[in-house]
């Protein structure tokens, strides 16, 4: 005897179910995914600031004193995320012994 498959059956939406989850996982994992140029990574100073935290107006302080290397296109700016990693490392400080 055939069985007529529709999407009331409930494999039929289990299947569809498990096709939304893994369509929700790929789009949270792509959510935050940039794109490198030259193998760079460029940051905003929305991200720079909450990755330092840091308010956008120290980071603008930071660029007017030349403290933080930038890039200004148009009316963006833009920081590379390796400039950035090299800063924090060079001003690094264990804790003492």
């Amino acid at each position: 005897m055939s069985e007529i498959i529709t999407k009331e059956n409930e494999r039929i939406k289990g299947f569809f179910h498990s096709i939304e989850r893994m369509l929700d996982s790929i789009e949270n994992y792509t959510k935050g995914y940039r794109p490198t140029l030259n193998g760079e990574r460029f940051l905003t100073d929305r991200e720079v600031s909450e990755r330092l935290r840091v308010s956008r107006r120290s980071l603008q302080d930071y660029r007017t004193n030349g403290k933080i290397p930038y890039i200004q296109l148009g009316g963006k700016t833009l920081y590379r995320e390796s400039d950035i990693q090299k800063l924090l490392d060079e001003h690094y400080r264990s804790v003492f012994e």
